[in-house]
């Protein structure tokens, strides 16, 4: 009967809470409609606005007619044709598809995310629709040429880790969108079939204000490119991918000075003095450069030419730059307003230090692995960054909030001592590359270093952890993260009661990840009045049972609880993977034959 009752009643029950939000107060405000809209107007956060529309029945439908833009953080929580029919004046979406372990390869191709049904949707009700932000969808050739003639006021595109496109769609973009101001590329699984897709803007096209094709891997026509920069005079930013010289860069930046926002192409050539110095005097009419990435292949011979204009730089992404210590430290001499920097850890110890030394405005840090696919790799006589890093940049940045950081060996005393000089963390994601990595000066648990993260740091929304965890570590994160909302575990916990922990407590959490940790059925159900109110539980490599899953399907029907199983010799008993989210359409209709739906 559940089960009939799931498939049969989704849109009657959504239909039904709309009706519930709009009878919720019995007077209505005292506040004309137009001056609610007006107020209304000054509401950008979509937690914020959400919120209004459950005030009462005038604030729900003044608040519908009024939104412009939406956030819908899972595209199967809702079905695209109920997103119209509630907000119809929308001009700009930002639609994620694909849970995030995906960037991991743990979800398998073809799993969906697929963007057509959107678009299709959309053009009948969207003629305004000015701005697509896609994370982790499919979106094929065919949907890109579709947007491209279906929306004639359509001005900015997005696309992030997405998948199932070529630069053909990217042509079809370039050719119809007439009006297009921002062509955003980034980290995209894409067919690069040749970079001629800059040649398909239009002659009198001049509208561009941001293009950035870092990460495509041919080269491009530069002629095509420095003719589109000549004309686009308001281009702002401006990112490359390898293949542009620096020959070519520097014509670039001829051409357009005022770039905000700038990632170069390779950062090494051989140039002779006068080029060299021609070069830094172009970089020298920068004068309003904020963001800077790429720098691919940067030598310590041409560095020294970015230096003046860098006084005003607050985001400096070095992330493709494997720099070492003395090369960022006489890089970030320049750099005094930095707010944002992206290192590789090939800068060591040292290199943080000039962070601490130079950078006192700093309040986000990420430091990736040089080589990420060997953990044990040695640079030199040191292991990368290590805990004296971390705590020489916590003392000297005492405005840090934002740390990724990514190491072979960490301390209880040093995550301790960090948190204790930079208590307003909200996002502390501590990687340890080597699983189940303890203490290294006492061989101890990586527990009272998490304690104390989350018992310092109240404003912690997102939290990932790393290194030998017992289940203290998780009595401490379900007890003290009373404002974590997005939690993030591999390889850490010793029982169940690990996870029944954060299920007893973590009132706000929204997302979970949990991979390759001893979790099994008790641990997956103790959350069973928990996850209607999240947005998505991913689990993968835990022990995870068929039937342990289906218990929860058949207690929470408004739940989508997917088993993915990718080879036919996995057996019928255990659930190797499981993706979790709370939805008001029922079970999708576009899910391939490995994704069982559990109900």
């Amino acid at each position: 009967m559940a089960s009939k009752k799931r498939k049969e009643s989704p849109e009657k029950e959504e239909e039904e809470e709309e009706e519930r939000v709009k009878r919720r107060c019995s007077s209505e405000t005292s506040f004309p409609d137009e001056f609610l809209k007006r107020i209304l107007d000054f509401v950008q956060c979509h937690k914020d606005r959400n919120s209004v529309s459950l005030v009462c029945k005038g604030w729900y439908e003044t608040e519908r007619i009024s939104r412009t833009s939406l956030f819908i953080g899972n595209c199967y929580s809702i079905s695209p044709e109920r997103v119209v029919k509630r907000f119809p004046n929308i001009r700009s979406v930002t639609l994620k598809g694909k849970p995030r372990f995906s960037d991991f390869n743990l979800v398998p191709p073809n799993w969906g995310s697929d963007l057509h049904s959107w678009l299709v949707a959309f053009a009948s009700a969207y003629h305004c629709l000015e701005q697509l932000k896609l994370k982790r969808m499919t979106v094929t050739d065919e949907s890109l040429e579709f947007l491209a003639h279906s929306f004639l006021k359509f001005k900015a595109i997005s696309l992030v880790s997405c998948d199932g496109f070529s630069t053909e769609g990217i042509a079809s973009i370039a050719t119809y969108c007439r009006n297009l101001t921002e062509l955003d590329i980034q980290e995209n699984s894409i067919d690069d079939l040749g970079g001629s897709w800059l040649s398909c803007f239009p002659d009198n096209y001049t509208s561009l204000e941001v293009l950035n094709f870092a990460n495509l891997q041919s080269e491009v026509s530069f002629d095509a490119l420095e003719k589109l920069v000549t004309r686009c005079k308001s281009l702002k930013a401006l990112k490359v991918n390898r293949n542009i010289t620096l020959e070519q860069l520097q014509r670039l930046l001829v051409l357009a000075p005022q770039l905000k926002e700038l990632g170069t192409g390779t950062f090494s050539e051989e140039l002779t003095p006068d080029q060299l110095t021609e070069l830094e005097n172009v970089f020298n009419n920068c004068k309003n450069l904020e963001t800077l990435s790429g720098l691919w292949e940067a030598s310590s011979l041409f560095l020294p030419v970015l230096y003046a204009a860098c006084s005003n730089l607050t985001f400096l992404n070095l992330s493709y730059a494997p720099l070492e210590s003395e090369e960022l430290a006489k890089f970030l001499e320049h750099c005094p307003n930095l707010r944002r920097l992206w290192v590789l850890d090939t800068v060591e110890d040292k290199g943080l230090e000039a962070v601490a030394s130079h950078c006192p405005l700093l309040e986000e840090l990420r430091v990736f692995p040089a080589d990420p696919s060997d953990p044990d790799v040695v640079l030199g006589e040191n292991i990368g960054v290590t805990d004296a890093g971390f705590i020489a940049v916590s003392r000297g940045c005492p405005k840090l909030h934002y740390v990724l950081y990514f190491c072979r060996q960490m301390t209880n005393a040093a995550v301790a001592t960090v948190v204790q000089n930079c208590p307003n963390f909200t996002h502390f994601r501590l990687c340890i590359l080597k699983p189940c990595q303890p203490d290294y000066t006492t061989n101890e648990p990586m527990d009272e270093a998490f304690g104390s993260v989350v018992k310092r740091c109240t404003n912690l929304t997102r939290l990932s952890v790393s290194g030998l965890l017992t289940d203290l570590a998780f009595e401490y994160i379900g007890k003290y993260a009373k404002n974590l909302e997005f939690l993030s575990l591999a390889f850490v916990g010793s029982s169940d009661k690990s996870m029944q922990c954060l299920m007893s407590g973590c009132p706000k959490m929204r997302k979970l990840e949990i991979r390759d940790c001893p979790f099994g059925d008790a641990a997956l159900l103790s959350g069973l009045d928990r996850y209607e109110s999240m947005r998505s539980l991913w689990m993968s490599g835990c022990n995870l049972t068929i039937d342990g899953c289906r218990k929860l399907a058949k207690e929470k029907p408004k739940l989508n609880i997917e088993v993915i199983k990718e080879e036919e010799s996995e057996d019928d008993v255990q659930a190797e993977k499981v993706y979790i989210y709370r939805t008001v359409v029922g079970p999708r209709k576009d899910a391939p034959p490995f994704v069982l739906t559990l109900e």
